[in-house]
């Protein structure tokens, strides 16, 4: 859990990385900015690795804020999912491929462990949202839980590669909304996409 203090650092030093990239972001060159609160960057993170270690831990942070901020109990899965899907757009389509491409190459070991924890966390809600929209009847209930998580995981990572969606060609708003699109187009149930469809229509998403 990162520290309260150091969070509004890690917001700024993350906005920072987007406009900088990684490759001109380290301790060093962080001392030139006024807005960056040294006492509390220096008592917290003490080399490089860790202010990207920290910064990636603030991501993770992020997904999980989404599921404490919603009282998901007895809900319909799927408002779930719309109502996840949409804060996940607007918290992460900022993220471009660049920025992600970077993190590997500099820090590979660090990105690869970042990216287990956040796919294995996205691939457990997913499960859990499949298996309450079966026993809803919003989702078919011929569906292997395990592959549709699998798939919905693959497509997601799909739209960071920039080999197959230049991001200058295509929005990552635009990607995601098909993308989510195409998900319930193929889990629902008569029923689901009715409810869905009828869903869309009041909601901006």
């Amino acid at each position: 859990m990162i520290q309260e203090e150091l969070r509004p650092l890690l917001e700024t030093i993350r906005r920072k990385a987007l406009d900088m990239g990684v490759r001109n972001l380290s301790i060093e060159k962080l001392k030139k900015y006024p807005d960056i609160q040294w006492d509390i960057l220096k008592k917290y993170i003490h080399s490089n690795d860790e202010l990207v270690e920290k910064t990636l831990e603030l991501e993770r942070e992020k997904f999980n804020i989404i599921f404490l901020k919603f009282d998901f109990e007895g809900m319909n899965a799927i408002d779930i999912l719309m109502i996840v899907s949409k804060e996940m757009a607007e918290k992460f389509s900022e993220l471009s491929p660049s920025i992600t491409h970077e993190l590997k190459d500099l820090f590979p070991e660090i990105y690869h462990n970042h990216f287990e924890k956040r796919i294995q966390f996205i691939s457990d809600k997913i499960r859990i949202n499949l298996t309450k929209g079966i026993s809803q009847g919003m989702y078919r209930s011929d569906l292997s839980i395990e592959l549709i998580a699998r798939l919905y995981i693959s497509r997601l990572i799909d739209l960071h590669n920039p080999d197959f969606f230049p991001p200058e060609a295509f929005s990552f708003s635009t990607l995601f909304n098909q993308m989510f699109e195409s998900f319930i187009r193929s889990v629902g149930t008569p029923e689901g996409l009715a409810y869905y469809d009828l869903k869309k229509k009041a909601v901006q998403f």
